[in-house]
């Protein structure tokens, strides 16, 4: 429960420092200063940035579709050399016819011969093309050739129709099928040394149509690498080359050769074939993408994280901003001189009017300057001098007034009581009763001995209970009963200040009401309980109590009875009534000495006794 308590504390604390904080002048003039500085700037920053960076962005990419056009012609050009090689050696009859009369069963002589010519021819074919390295003519069963350094050797560790390109290429039936970069493997020049791109066609028999073979084209692939590597796009960007599936073919980084485009955002770009321009996301980076096919149907790519492109403008936006939050500062600290200037004679005139708000009408404000704020100090302590006169003199009427108010129903009271007391000695002197007649004269004495002494019109609870078991002898004697009378109260009530004779009057009524008309003895028990900002005296009499009609009757003569919100059975403060002269008077004690919402509150049950109530909201100290 303590912590609940003290989290909500912490919370309305700090609402209240909010509060306080945003309706500071001090914090609207810093705000107004900081807003006039920032939000221009952001403002010019913002659309400097946007435009500058659609201005670049629209170059960067001009200059980079241009770049990728360049470098696809480039290689498709390359590309091209291996396709009109593949077509040249295609065309050569006298090949056709080597190779079918190898299947024939030929002489050696004739192989040899035929062997030799091929080759020559093959290495003819390279040495007027630099882009193709070398050239086979394979076959899957029986004698292969080649350009160069061939080795027969090599071509019989694999069977031919294993190679995924070769079975491209018979499926193709007679067109290329181009294959990814890779290390040649039947050059005799050893493992693993050589860098091509192998185009590959089905070489035909022209008269029935059947395959006879594949012709090779090995295109140069190192400078095909070295046409990727001159390629620049940004600090990181760079270039490969993929198939219309999204397999790497060419790529300066080998590891990635012949593996899928990871990104399927790139891969989708990569296979649509109208995506020129394009950009997407890897790991919560954007890249900027260009793409150009080449001959063969594969595409050129370039990719380079977006920031690149833009990374000056976006250190040039980030300047701006720290140039705008410094100059924000800046206005704050002017802002904070310029407001502590204007609030601090404000700060003194609001504690001054504070201390005049809790009563303190001697407070005055400091005028320290001629401006509209010294004008206003000097109006403020005006108003507090004319105020405090008038204060003086409401104060002076209205304690007149209360002390004649008071006046009027003690000496209304005051004859009734005496005349009561009175009574009741003369009865004892008629019937000869003398010795009781000197017990009530001896208590009457007493009783106005005890009135005497005290000062004012209010007196503790301790001594109101005092006089009125004073006065219960005095009736004891008139009518020769036995009132038991027993007082509780919580200890710290016995100095609580009440109107002289607040609760004698109940105690008179209860007996002449409750008691005297079945001619019996009675008991009377008052309580008194401190209920924090109220005090509840309760006043109980085991007497014959009163009929629900005449209650009603007393209710109602009040003046306040059935009122909206009003506890029924209560008789509050305010209004006359006809109620009697005994609870009239308790009633104008509590309209003249307590706050509103003091009452006095009756519940009785006719044959069981009367329950009455005062219940007095306690005055502030400077009301008391």
């Amino acid at each position: 429960m303590r912590r609940d308590t003290s989290e909500g504390e912490q919370v309305r604390r700090t609402a209240m420092i909010r509060i306080r904080l945003t309706n500071r002048i001090a914090t609207k003039l810093i705000a107004a200063l900081a807003a006039v500085i920032i939000i221009p700037t952001f403002c010019i920053g913002f659309f400097f940035y946007r435009t500058s960076s659609e201005l670049v962005k629209n170059n960067v990419r001009q200059s980079t579709v241009q770049i990728a056009e360049q470098a696809a012609d480039s290689l498709s050009n390359i590309l091209n050399v291996g396709s009109d090689t593949s077509d040249l050696v295609y065309g050569q009859t006298k090949i056709q016819q080597m190779v079918l009369q190898d299947s024939e069963g030929v002489s050696d002589d004739v192989k040899v011969e035929n062997r030799d010519f091929i080759a020559n021819l093959l290495n003819n074919i390279i040495y007027s093309n630099s882009f193709v390295k070398i050239i086979y003519i394979l076959k899957d069963e029986g004698t292969s050739w080649g350009s160069g350094v061939f080795s027969q050797a090599k071509v019989d560790r694999y069977r031919i129709r294993d190679f995924p390109w070769i079975r491209e290429a018979e499926r193709l039936d007679g067109r290329l099928a181009w294959t990814q970069l890779q290390y040649d493997k039947f050059s005799g020049g050893g493992d693993n040394t050589d860098l091509v791109i192998p185009a590959a066609r089905v070489l035909k028999n022209f008269k029935t149509m059947e395959n006879i073979g594949y012709v090779v084209i090995n295109v140069d692939g190192r400078a095909v690498l070295d046409k990727l590597r001159q390629l620049r796009l940004g600090k990181t960007g760079a270039f490969f080359v993929a198939d219309s599936q999204g397999r790497v073919m060419i790529d300066p980084n080998e590891s990635r050769i012949g593996r899928e485009v990871g990104n399927a955002a790139l891969k989708a770009r990569i296979a649509d074939a109208s995506a020129r321009e394009f950009e997407y996301e890897e790991d919560g980076v954007r890249f900027y993408g260009v793409k150009e096919p080449l001959s063969n149907g594969w595409s050129i790519v370039g990719v380079v994280p977006l920031s690149e492109i833009t990374g000056q403008l976006d250190e040039l936006h980030d300047t701006v901003f720290v140039l705008s939050g410094g100059f924000a500062l800046l206005a704050v600290l002017v802002g904070l001189v310029f407001a502590r200037r204007i609030t601090r004679p404000i700060h003194k005139l609001v504690r001054q009017m504070k201390l005049a708000g809790e009563g303190d009408l001697n407070a005055r404000a400091s005028v320290e300057s001629s401006d509209e704020i010294g004008l206003m100090s000097n109006q403020f302590n005006r108003m507090l001098h004319r105020l405090d006169r008038t204060m003086a003199q409401v104060r002076e009427e209205k304690d007149k007034k209360q002390r004649a108010e008071m006046r009027a129903v003690m000496h209304r009271i005051n004859p009734h009581f005496m005349f009561n007391t009175l009574s009741t000695i003369k009865w004892l002197v008629k019937f000869g009763d003398t010795a009781k007649a000197y017990e009530g004269l001896a208590a009457f004495t007493r009783l106005l001995e005890a009135n005497m002494g005290k000062k004012g019109h209010m007196v503790s609870l301790d001594e109101e209970l005092e006089i009125i078991a004073k006065y219960l002898e005095i009736l004891q004697l008139r009518y020769t009963l036995t009132f038991d009378l027993k007082a509780e109260m919580d200890r710290e009530l016995g100095s609580f200040r009440v109107p002289r004779m607040l609760i004698q009057p109940i105690v008179e009524n209860a007996i002449f009401h409750g008691f005297v008309p079945e001619n019996r003895n009675g008991a009377i028990a008052i309580a008194a309980v401190d209920e924090g900002q109220a005090v509840r005296i309760r006043i109980e009499d085991d007497g014959v109590g009163i009929e629900a009609s005449r209650l009603e009757r007393i209710l109602r003569d009040d003046g306040e009875y059935g009122r909206p919100g009003r506890k029924e059975g209560a008789v509050e403060t305010g209004g006359t009534g006809g109620i009697g002269i005994g609870l009239r008077h308790v009633k104008e004690c509590i309209q003249l000495y307590y706050p509103f919402g003091s009452r006095l509150e009756i519940e009785s049950e006719p044959g069981r006794g009367t329950v009455v109530q005062l219940i007095l909201i306690k005055p502030k100290p400077e009301a008391e």
